[in-house]
């Protein structure tokens, strides 16, 4: 096998479990697997270039490859989000389902393609909470003036509803809303929140996640150095990143349960949102995401693939799986 030397930055901490870690998997993985052949050398987020400008790093090739959260690139590529987490979107298993059978590999490399970059699907874990919160929601007026760190789409909603959107990268928001800078936060899964520190400024923790149903991770590479590679070497990555996805999703739903049973003796209230909320928050999400879509023929493309894949996927889930699962 060929000799691959890789300098890999990542957007998230590799001490965040589920969400930072399974770059270590895979990279150890690749390595053990390929005899050392295959190298990924992972620097922590601004080591080599700031959290939210690794597709930039490598689209320019100043550095080989990255590990992120497409969702950083939407002010560039407005599709991005849609590959990376979607609101009201598909469960985890739903989208990978979709990506690896439904077209939307072909869809995400074609749109990184013309931006000189590879993107390979390379973890994914569940749905985030929906936020950390000082006061409780009632209502969507709840959210008007609210400061809200929030990413993605689901930002875009709850901007549309009146709260004042920030963004900011997971090692920054702690401070934020110790200082009062900032009201409230979403940010990951419980353990993931926990291991942040959240849980000792705001004590309102709400679920279900409805702006984040499956986060997922992407390696991405330039375009020029994968396409240099041997196919074999390529198909070897790709089985790597493939593992990392299943074991990726399956640490996500290993660590939760134990964090949540703990919230009482931290003075954590586990808090469900109201349905009517809920169904208020679908309303304004369906709206954004046509705007987003009449905006960006890539952005309809993606997003009606999807809503294709999830109708048909509908019949399956409806009669498959116990009432529990819905």
């Amino acid at each position: 096998m060929e000799q691959v030397r890789w300098r890999v930055p990542v957007a998230f901490g590799t001490n965040l479990p589920a969400l930072g870690d399974n770059i270590l998997y895979v990279s150890e993985a690749l390595s053990k697997a390929s005899g050392g052949a295959v190298t990924l050398e992972v620097f922590e987020p601004g080591k080599l270039v700031p959290p939210f400008s690794i597709t930039d790093g490598v689209k320019d090739n100043k550095i080989q490859a990255g590990y992120t959260w497409l969702g950083y690139d939407q002010g560039k590529i407005p599709s991005s989000p849609l590959l990376s987490a979607r609101p009201f979107g598909m469960e985890p298993w739903e989208f990978t389902a979709w990506w690896y059978e439904g077209g939307g590999q072909a869809m995400a490399e074609e749109i990184y393609g013309e931006h000189g970059v590879h993107p390979i699907l390379c973890g994914i874990i569940g749905p985030e909470t929906a936020g950390w919160f000082r006061e409780e929601l009632n209502s969507l007026d709840d959210l008007k003036g609210l400061k809200i760190r929030f990413a993605g789409l689901g930002g875009k909603v709850v901007q549309e509803l009146g709260a004042s959107v920030t963004m900011l990268p997971g090692g920054e928001i702690f401070q934020a809303l110790e200082k009062g800078a900032i009201d409230a936060t979403e940010f990951s899964m419980p353990a993931i929140d926990q291991r942040l520190g959240f849980d000792r400024v705001v004590k309102n923790n709400y679920f279900p996640g409805w702006h984040q149903t499956y986060t997922a991770f992407h390696l991405v590479v330039n375009k020029g150095v994968w396409d240099q590679l041997t196919p074999s070497t390529r198909d070897f990555i790709d089985m790597g990143c493939t593992a990392g996805v299943i074991r990726n999703l399956a640490r996500g739903e290993a660590l939760q349960g134990e964090v949540i049973a703990g919230f009482p003796d931290k003075g954590v209230q586990a808090r469900s949102l109201p349905e009517p909320l809920l169904r208020e928050l679908q309303t304004v999400t369906k709206r954004v995401l046509e705007q987003e879509a009449a905006q960006d023929p890539m952005f309809k493309r993606v997003y009606e693939s999807q809503e294709a894949f999830s109708a048909s996927y509908a019949h399956w889930k409806r009669l498959a799986y116990l009432p529990r699962d819905f």
